[in-house]
């Protein structure tokens, strides 16, 4: 990746994050600016734009088979043995 300018920047970075980018710089003969942005241009494809203007599909509708009340939402879903209204036979 070829960039137009080189800007100068400072960073501040934990002690032993600093050792660890220097012993990488001795050991493959760059230097540490080499490092760091070596770093930054693998790192930084991770973290693509957030605002990217997406959004979900709406939902369709599947339909149900036996409407229910909104009261009935949370019974059904955390009773086992509830059964809705309307699916209650009505004896004679």
């Amino acid at each position: 990746m070829q960039f137009a300018s080189i800007i100068k920047t400072q960073i501040q970075i934990p002690d032993e994050l600093y050792r660890e980018a220097k012993r990488v710089a001795a050991e493959y003969e760059m230097s540490f600016t080499e490092v760091v942005r070596r770093s930054l241009e693998r790192a930084l494809p991770g973290y693509p734009p957030r605002n990217t203007g997406w959004q979900p599909p709406e939902p369709l509708s599947l339909g149900m088979r036996c409407p229910i009340d909104d009261d009935e939402w949370r019974l059904l879903a955390n009773e086992p043995d509830y059964v809705p209204r309307r699916l209650i036979k009505r004896r004679k």
